[in-house]
């Protein structure tokens, strides 16, 4: 947890760059003036619990996150960040991005007959 006195205005300040938005943007998704939405990134003024849950489901984190309350932004399956960092995980998807649509297809279809040639291990556990 960040200790800082303006984690909320920080927070919604760095969620905002990463969607590409303005103050405006924002401020008019949830029903705010452009101004206080500003004064709440600044830390002039602290919002109320509505306000707060109207970020969070703009921003899709939780409000813990916004408050400063948790470093996670979502309520995400930790297992699956888990399985995502796993650098054998990170090879095979690397460049997931940059395939085309029938690369992509073809790598899914891989996929599927794997798991069918060998059965699903985990459930025989």
């Amino acid at each position: 947890m960040k200790p800082k006195e303006n984690v909320f205005g920080e927070r919604a300040r760095n969620l905002r760059d990463k969607k590409g938005k303005t103050q405006e943007d924002v401020a008019n998704a949830v029903g705010l003036s452009r101004a206080r939405y500003s004064h709440y990134e600044n830390g002039r003024v602290e919002p109320d619990i509505e306000t707060i849950r109207k970020l969070a489901d703009y921003y899709e984190c939780t409000t813990d996150y916004l408050m400063g309350l948790s470093d996670i932004p979502s309520n995400e399956d930790t297992s699956v960040r888990e399985e995502f960092n796993d650098p054998r995980t990170d090879l095979m998807f690397k460049d997931w991005k940059n395939m085309t649509d029938e690369q992509k297809e073809e790598a899914l279809e891989m996929m599927k007959y794997i798991k069918f040639k060998y059965g699903d291990k985990n459930n025989d556990k």
